[in-house]
Protein backbone atom coordinates (compact mmCIF):
# COMPACT_ATOMS: atom_id res chain seq x y z
CA UNK A 1 0.00 0.00 0.00
CA UNK A 2 1.25 3.47 -0.89
CA UNK A 3 2.25 5.56 2.14
CA UNK A 4 0.62 8.82 1.02
CA UNK A 5 -2.09 11.28 2.02
CA UNK A 6 -3.81 14.14 0.19
CA UNK A 7 -4.49 17.49 1.84
CA UNK A 8 -7.33 19.30 0.09
CA UNK A 9 -8.55 22.89 0.30
CA UNK A 10 -11.23 24.60 -1.75
CA UNK A 11 -14.42 26.60 -1.31
CA UNK A 12 -16.32 23.69 -2.88
CA UNK A 13 -15.61 20.15 -1.70
CA UNK A 14 -17.21 18.68 -4.81
CA UNK A 15 -15.91 21.27 -7.24
CA UNK A 16 -13.31 20.81 -9.96
CA UNK A 17 -10.32 20.31 -7.65
CA UNK A 18 -12.28 17.99 -5.39
CA UNK A 19 -13.24 15.77 -8.32
CA UNK A 20 -9.67 15.79 -9.64
CA UNK A 21 -8.01 14.90 -6.33
CA UNK A 22 -10.70 12.33 -5.53
CA UNK A 23 -9.98 10.52 -8.80
CA UNK A 24 -6.24 10.54 -8.03
CA UNK A 25 -6.83 9.39 -4.44
CA UNK A 26 -9.15 6.60 -5.57
CA UNK A 27 -6.47 5.30 -7.90
CA UNK A 28 -3.86 5.52 -5.15
CA UNK A 29 -6.23 4.18 -2.48
CA UNK A 30 -5.34 7.05 -0.14
CA UNK A 31 -7.26 9.36 2.15
CA UNK A 32 -8.15 12.93 1.24
CA UNK A 33 -8.25 15.27 4.24
CA UNK A 34 -10.54 18.23 3.63
CA UNK A 35 -8.80 21.05 5.47
CA UNK A 36 -12.12 22.92 5.71
CA UNK A 37 -13.30 20.23 8.12
CA UNK A 38 -10.31 20.76 10.42
CA UNK A 39 -10.38 23.40 13.15
CA UNK A 40 -7.21 25.38 12.38
CA UNK A 41 -6.46 28.91 13.49
CA UNK A 42 -4.23 31.22 11.51
CA UNK A 43 -0.55 31.34 12.42
CA UNK A 44 0.05 33.21 15.67
CA UNK A 45 3.50 34.51 16.69
CA UNK A 46 2.56 33.90 20.33
CA UNK A 47 1.36 30.32 19.58
CA UNK A 48 -1.89 30.83 21.49
CA UNK A 49 -3.66 28.47 19.10
CA UNK A 50 -2.10 25.18 20.19
CA UNK A 51 -5.43 23.73 21.26
CA UNK A 52 -6.88 23.57 17.74
CA UNK A 53 -6.69 20.55 15.39
CA UNK A 54 -3.51 21.50 13.56
CA UNK A 55 -0.91 19.73 15.71
CA UNK A 56 -2.71 16.36 15.76
CA UNK A 57 -3.29 16.62 12.00
CA UNK A 58 0.34 17.51 11.32
CA UNK A 59 1.62 14.67 13.50
CA UNK A 60 -0.60 12.32 11.48
CA UNK A 61 0.62 13.81 8.17
CA UNK A 62 4.22 13.24 9.26
CA UNK A 63 3.57 9.48 9.24
CA UNK A 64 3.33 9.56 5.43
CA UNK A 65 6.20 9.56 2.92
CA UNK A 66 4.28 11.24 0.10
CA UNK A 67 2.10 14.29 0.55
CA UNK A 68 -0.31 15.61 -2.06
CA UNK A 69 -1.36 19.25 -1.70
CA UNK A 70 -4.60 19.83 -3.61
CA UNK A 71 -6.05 23.29 -4.15
CA UNK A 72 -7.50 25.38 -6.95
CA UNK A 73 -5.53 28.40 -8.08
CA UNK A 74 -7.15 31.47 -6.47
CA UNK A 75 -5.58 34.70 -7.71
CA UNK A 76 -2.25 32.91 -8.28
CA UNK A 77 -2.33 31.53 -4.74
CA UNK A 78 -3.68 28.59 -2.75
CA UNK A 79 -7.11 28.33 -1.14
CA UNK A 80 -7.37 29.89 2.34
CA UNK A 81 -7.32 26.70 4.44
CA UNK A 82 -4.26 25.46 2.54
CA UNK A 83 -2.52 28.76 3.26
CA UNK A 84 -3.30 28.38 6.96
CA UNK A 85 -1.99 24.80 6.92
CA UNK A 86 1.25 25.84 5.20
CA UNK A 87 1.70 28.81 7.54
CA UNK A 88 1.15 26.65 10.61
CA UNK A 89 4.01 24.33 9.64
CA UNK A 90 6.05 27.13 11.18
CA UNK A 91 4.86 25.90 14.60
CA UNK A 92 6.86 22.73 13.97
CA UNK A 93 9.95 24.81 13.18
CA UNK A 94 9.72 27.28 16.09
CA UNK A 95 8.35 25.47 19.10
CA UNK A 96 11.06 23.48 20.91
CA UNK A 97 8.74 20.58 21.76
CA UNK A 98 7.72 20.21 18.08
CA UNK A 99 11.05 20.86 16.36
CA UNK A 100 12.14 17.22 16.15
CA UNK A 101 8.76 16.37 14.63
CA UNK A 102 9.08 19.21 12.11
CA UNK A 103 12.43 17.88 10.96
CA UNK A 104 10.63 14.74 9.82
CA UNK A 105 9.41 16.70 6.78
CA UNK A 106 12.92 16.44 5.36
CA UNK A 107 13.12 13.92 2.57
CA UNK A 108 9.38 13.52 2.09
CA UNK A 109 8.10 13.71 -1.47
CA UNK A 110 5.52 16.45 -2.08
CA UNK A 111 3.14 16.76 -5.02
CA UNK A 112 0.74 19.49 -6.11
CA UNK A 113 -2.73 18.82 -7.50
CA UNK A 114 -4.47 21.91 -8.82
CA UNK A 115 -7.07 23.28 -11.19
CA UNK A 116 -7.43 26.65 -12.85
CA UNK A 117 -8.65 28.30 -16.03
CA UNK A 118 -5.13 28.19 -17.51
CA UNK A 119 -3.38 25.60 -19.64
CA UNK A 120 -0.81 25.10 -16.89
CA UNK A 121 -0.43 26.08 -13.27
CA UNK A 122 0.77 29.71 -13.07
CA UNK A 123 4.44 30.18 -12.16
CA UNK A 124 3.79 32.31 -9.03
CA UNK A 125 1.48 29.58 -7.67
CA UNK A 126 3.98 26.80 -8.36
CA UNK A 127 6.97 28.82 -7.13
CA UNK A 128 5.32 29.22 -3.73
CA UNK A 129 5.06 25.43 -3.41
CA UNK A 130 8.53 24.75 -4.79
CA UNK A 131 10.11 27.31 -2.48
CA UNK A 132 8.19 25.96 0.53
CA UNK A 133 9.15 22.37 -0.23
CA UNK A 134 12.77 23.37 -0.75
CA UNK A 135 12.86 25.31 2.52
CA UNK A 136 11.43 22.33 4.39
CA UNK A 137 13.85 19.87 2.78
CA UNK A 138 11.10 18.08 0.89
CA UNK A 139 11.46 16.74 -2.64
CA UNK A 140 9.07 18.15 -5.25
CA UNK A 141 7.56 15.15 -7.01
CA UNK A 142 5.49 16.88 -9.66
CA UNK A 143 2.23 18.60 -10.40
CA UNK A 144 -1.11 17.48 -11.77
CA UNK A 145 -2.93 20.45 -13.23
CA UNK A 146 -6.33 20.47 -14.93
CA UNK A 147 -7.62 23.36 -17.00
CA UNK A 148 -11.21 23.53 -15.81
CA UNK A 149 -12.31 26.60 -17.72
CA UNK A 150 -15.29 24.49 -18.85
CA UNK A 151 -15.56 22.59 -15.56
CA UNK A 152 -14.26 19.16 -14.70
CA UNK A 153 -14.74 16.94 -17.76
CA UNK A 154 -14.28 13.30 -16.73
CA UNK A 155 -13.57 12.12 -20.28
CA UNK A 156 -10.62 14.52 -20.39
CA UNK A 157 -9.44 15.00 -16.82
CA UNK A 158 -9.81 11.45 -15.49
CA UNK A 159 -7.07 10.29 -17.87
CA UNK A 160 -4.72 12.98 -16.52
CA UNK A 161 -5.62 11.97 -12.95
CA UNK A 162 -4.93 8.31 -13.72
CA UNK A 163 -1.54 9.13 -15.27
CA UNK A 164 -0.60 11.29 -12.31
CA UNK A 165 -1.57 8.56 -9.84
CA UNK A 166 0.82 6.21 -11.65
CA UNK A 167 3.50 8.91 -11.46
CA UNK A 168 3.03 9.30 -7.69
CA UNK A 169 3.25 5.54 -7.26
CA UNK A 170 6.47 5.28 -9.23
CA UNK A 171 8.20 8.44 -7.97
CA UNK A 172 11.39 7.43 -6.22
CA UNK A 173 13.16 9.39 -3.53
CA UNK A 174 16.07 11.48 -4.71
Amino acid sequence: MLNAIALFSSSRRNGNTGKFVDRIATNLKIEVVDLASVRMSAYDYEHRNRNDDFEPLMKRVLEFDRLLFATPVYWYAVAPAMKVFLDRITDFLELPDLLSEGRRLRGKRAFVVCTSIYDEAPAPFMNAFRDTFNYLGMHFGGVAHANCRDGYVPAKHDTDADLFARHVTSADRE
